[in-house]
């Protein structure tokens, strides 16, 4: 088809008010037609693509000129060509830059752009983060900000791939918290299988990474399991010059089986000293945040040693809320570095023992010592144990044999207090 019908822009430049003409063609579908505007003529690009007429707008004369207005025919010809509508092309590459400026203002107020990891990091934790307790949600978070998106937070998420997540997770492993590292890559992980879920991305590349790290070594907290040096940190307890409230906590942490936070926090409103229970709720422990809004509470029988502790307690602390008060303030729990820096006062450094380290001394000494059905252990404990058929045991179960144990190991400490060597840890 003849193209370029137009002699020049001089011939263009002669067209007067009243020309009769409508439309000059260049040929080929591209036309400029005469005066959309006063003084200026619209240029258009007459073309069929998949069997429909369409029409594309190059711009107005004399602003855009003739090589400009053919240039452009030329460009729409060969995406023709090429078998792409040049007004779908138009249209997309308009969108882009329209994404390219809000994704650059996104920038500017502090939010991450568009389909990049960060933003679809951010948005699966928003759909999860009511699922979990808040201190849990938190610690996610704040591996993402201090470790991940630093560094290929920008990255398309479409476009991430291992190499450049491994050099991130290395970089945490790098500071000797392999944990960490692990449990950033975990978060990664679960980020990355959303964007797939949501067909944000084709592929989560930290599969690729299993094996990639360091295995991290379980570490336990401190526990003694030695019953003579039991023995002497229970005769240092109750020779150790504390105010009534932290002898108290001094005295039940090794006793109860509690984690340090369920102890610390504890109401009178929650114990029966009637019935020797402690009625532990469930948000206070160590549960998924379903579980602490649904589940059982935690029910801890209380030996007769454990409730001579707190009924001489009672008179000072029993009129408020708090059964382990602060020394400031009276309707808060005591700190919870009280039992820590008590133990570092008496002599046991950090590497034997911590207030944590009591639950363990008492799981491997009830087992071992006592001769005590781990099972029934594992539930004091507040642990979710599997029989052979999955079923999960209660926390309520072996609640008399809970009993028993819980007198038998108040027992065992009092006779280790009151003996210097190892005589006392016979098994039954």
């Amino acid at each position: 088809m003849a193209r370029y019908l137009i002699p020049s822009d001089t011939f263009l430049k002669a067209i007067k008010p009243g020309d009769p003409r409508k439309r000059i063609s260049d040929g080929d579908g591209l036309v400029l037609l005469l005066f959309v505007k006063p003084g200026e003529h619209g240029w258009r690009f007459d073309y069929r693509f998949a069997g429909r007429r369409n029409m594309l707008s190059f711009g107005n004369y004399p602003d855009t000129t003739l090589a400009i207005a053919r240039r452009k025919a030329d460009a729409a010809r060969r995406l023709l060509a090429e078998g792409f509508d040049p007004s779908q092309q138009r249209k997309a590459e308009r969108q882009a830059q329209v994404e390219a400026y809000e994704d650059k203002k996104r920038v500017a107020d502090g939010l991450p752009p568009r389909g990049s990891f960060e933003e679809v990091a951010r948005e699966w934790y928003a759909v999860r983060k009511d699922g979990w307790a808040r201190s849990y949600g938190d610690k996610i978070i704040a591996r993402f900000e201090n470790d991940v998106f630093p560094w290929i937070g920008k990255v398309p998420v479409a476009e991430l791939t291992a190499p450049p997540l491994l050099e991130v997770i290395r970089r945490i492993e790098a500071r000797g918290v392999v944990e960490t590292a692990h449990r950033a890559l975990q978060d990664c992980s679960q980020a990355l299988r959303y964007a797939v879920a949501t067909g944000k991305a084709s592929s989560n590349p930290a599969r690729d990474l299993k094996g990639a790290l360091r295995r991290p070594m379980t570490k336990h907290f401190p526990a003694i399991t030695e019953p003579a040096r039991f023995g002497e940190l229970l005769r240092a307890i109750d020779h150790y010059a504390a105010t009534p409230v932290v002898r108290a906590a001094l005295r039940l942490a090794p006793m109860l089986l509690l984690r340090p936070g369920e102890l610390r926090f504890a109401e009178w409103t929650e114990i029966d000293l009637d019935d020797a229970l402690w009625t532990v709720p469930s948000m206070r422990m160590k549960r998924e945040l379903r579980q602490k809004l649904h589940g059982a509470p935690h029910l801890v029988p209380l030996s007769r040693q454990a409730v001579a502790v707190l009924r001489d307690l009672q008179p000072l602390t029993g009129n408020g809320p708090m059964v382990f008060r602060g020394e400031r303030h009276h309707d808060r729990p005591m700190s919870d570095n009280t039992v820590n820096a008590a133990l570092r006062a008496m002599g046991f450094p950090t590497d034997e023992v911590t207030g944590h380290g009591f639950r363990a001394t008492a799981r491997t000494m009830l087992h071992e010592r006592l001769g005590f059905d781990p099972h029934v252990i594992e539930a004091q404990l507040a642990h979710s144990v599997q029989d052979a058929l999955g079923r999960a045991y209660n926390r309520t179960e072996f609640l008399e044999q809970r009993r028993k144990m819980m007198q038998a190991w108040a027992d065992y400490l009092d006779k280790l207090r009151k003996a210097p060597t190892d005589s006392a840890g016979a098994k039954r």
